[in-house]
């Protein structure tokens, strides 16, 4: 750390085996960078990270904050040593564990990450912590918007106590028409402005890492109609589609394994599985027999991707009785997934329900997708299917299988594999209006 005055030690003799402390005050100089990893000091360019000092690359941790020069004399003999500033305890579990010298904000706003989309012209309050890193602390928060967008107030303030915590609430109104940019939260303390949230990665086997992601979220005003408000989900493998849903309106409640055995599902208007839900929970697969009732009553179901078993290397084990029960009628799971975000989409049956109702679909809503398009699309489906989407990695083959779709019964059931649970947190439009479409077709002919 620059600028720091030279610490004076009175000269000692150490005992063998016995250590010696001095305690040391050192003010950290306002102008100090906070501590984090070198990569992630500034803005990635598209998918690399953009390192200012092309020295440190290939270096696995940032130089230490603080580095301590001691000076011994030993015998006549001078010693130098440099060791990085750092704290040294003693785990029960671990044995000797250490934790870096970290310099952090004086508050940190936890902020930001997941798309806010806005499906209409209404208003909508935001609510979100401002805590407290260092000490006691007191400031003011605000949101920068982009031009059009309205919020009230225009700032909060925040009195904390160490370690302490306080929620801030705006209203956000957004503009008319269709509108996209970028919502900041900052807070100001003294003369000093802060626009991060503080996160620790803490893992036994790794040193712990502290980063400051930028407290700013995508922000979306689109138009998309729903005709499903009350939503059942079935968490999988763990995704973000439930806040999404709930953004656009809906009602979502998380059903429990005692839901599925024994809950009244007919107060749903649609019901999702989460992405590889078949594959982690065996208390779905158990009651597939009530979700297909619920369907042929009138609900709509819409299974997300699952993914298929494998066997010895190159080999994929049969279709056994965790993926045998996906649909009402028999799909089998496959490997194919289209990689490429910008491949063509087409539509094989463009009739179809599901690109005209309550939205209407169009290619350009498959624009500004992230990662991917999807994964494991089916590879076999029953004649009961009709394909909804087609789309292809350059110079592969085409792939029917992405989104299928059968009314059964009274109501209507879709298999999908195209990753909304990418696209929906990312805040991309027409994913919007794609599932707001599925969730609402058992309500539409």
């Amino acid at each position: 750390m620059d600028g720091l005055p030279p610490v004076d030690v009175a000269r000692a003799i150490l005992a063998r085996n016995k250590p010696k402390q001095y305690p040391v005050t050192v003010k950290i100089p306002d102008s100090q960078n906070y501590t984090q990893p070198y990569w992630l000091e500034l803005p990635k360019d598209g998918s690399m990270y953009t390192v200012r000092n092309q020295e440190l690359v290939g270096d696995p941790e940032s130089p230490p904050a603080m580095t301590a020069e001691f000076r011994f004399s030993v015998a006549g003999t001078e010693i130098t040593l440099q060791r990085p500033v750092e704290h040294r305890y003693v785990d029960r579990i671990y044995g000797e564990r250490r934790r870096p010298l970290v310099i952090v904000p004086p508050v940190a706003i936890e902020f930001g990450g997941t798309a806010l989309v806005f499906p209409n012209g209404q208003s909508r309050k935001i609510e979100f912590p401002v805590r407290a890193n260092t000490g006691k602390v007191a400031g003011e928060v605000r949101l920068e918007t982009p031009d059009g967008w309205k919020v009230d107030p225009l700032s909060q303030h925040f009195d904390l106590a160490t370690e302490e915590q306080s929620t801030v609430a705006f209203t956000l109104t957004p503009p008319p028409g269709e509108s996209q940019g970028s919502l900041r939260a900052v807070a100001k303390v003294g003369t000093r402005e802060i626009a991060s949230n503080t996160r620790v990665i803490d893992y036994p086997h790794i040193p712990a890492q502290t980063l400051f992601p930028e407290s700013a979220s995508k922000l979306v005003r689109t138009e998309v109609k729903s005709l499903a408000h009350n939503v059942g989900y079935i968490v999988g493998a763990g995704d973000e589609v439930p806040e999404a849903l709930r953004q656009l309106g809906c009602e979502v409640t998380s059903l429990s394994a005692e839901d599925l055995a024994h809950g009244d599902l007919s107060k749903f208007d649609a019901i999702v599985t989460g992405v590889r839900a078949f594959n982690t929970r065996a208390d779905l697969r158990a009651n597939y027999q009530r979700l297909f009732k619920f369907t042929e009553n009138g609900g709509t179901l819409i299974v997300q991707y699952n993914t298929p078993e494998f066997g010895p290397p190159g080999t994929v084990v049969p279709q056994t009785s965790t993926l045998a029960h996906i649909g009402p009628y028999p799909i089998k799971t496959g490997r194919d997934r289209v990689t490429v975000e910008e491949a063509p989409v087409s539509f094989p049956n463009p009739n179809i329900v599901l690109l005209h109702y309550p939205n209407e679909i169009k290619k350009s809503d498959f624009d500004g997708w992230v990662q991917e398009r999807g994964l494991n699309f089916p590879s076999e489906w029953d004649k009961h299917y009709q394909s909804v989407l087609e789309s292809h990695d350059p110079g592969e083959k085409q792939l029917f299988g992405g989104e299928l779709y059968t009314r059964y019964g009274k109501g209507a059931y879709i298999s999908t594999s195209y990753d909304w649970f990418r696209q929906l947190p990312a805040g991309v439009p027409g994913a919007y209006r794609l599932f707001a479409n599925m969730l609402s077709a058992a309500k539409v002919q």
